[in-house]
């Protein structure tokens, strides 16, 4: 894997957050806030999914296993 092919993806993304965000325009210190207060809120929506969902899922798992009810066996 060519290490400036690397470089040169991971700069054309950190471009291309910029231009979404508009971030391009703000002040040195205004974008170190942005990315700082982006970061953390990214850092909380993924550790809320990673705590919360997996609970959710196997209470709705069992919640519909109780209304539907255990499938009879043919024979």
């Amino acid at each position: 894997m060519d290490v400036k092919r690397v470089k040169d993806y991971l700069y054309w993304l950190y471009y291309q957050y910029q231009l979404v965000t508009c971030s391009y325009v703000l002040e040195p210190w205004e974008q170190s806030m942005f990315h700082t207060i982006t970061v953390t809120v990214l850092a909380m929506v993924v550790y809320t999914a990673y705590v919360f969902v997996p609970i959710h899922v196997r209470l709705a798992l069992q919640f519909f296993s109780q209304i539907f009810g255990p499938q009879p066996e043919s024979a």
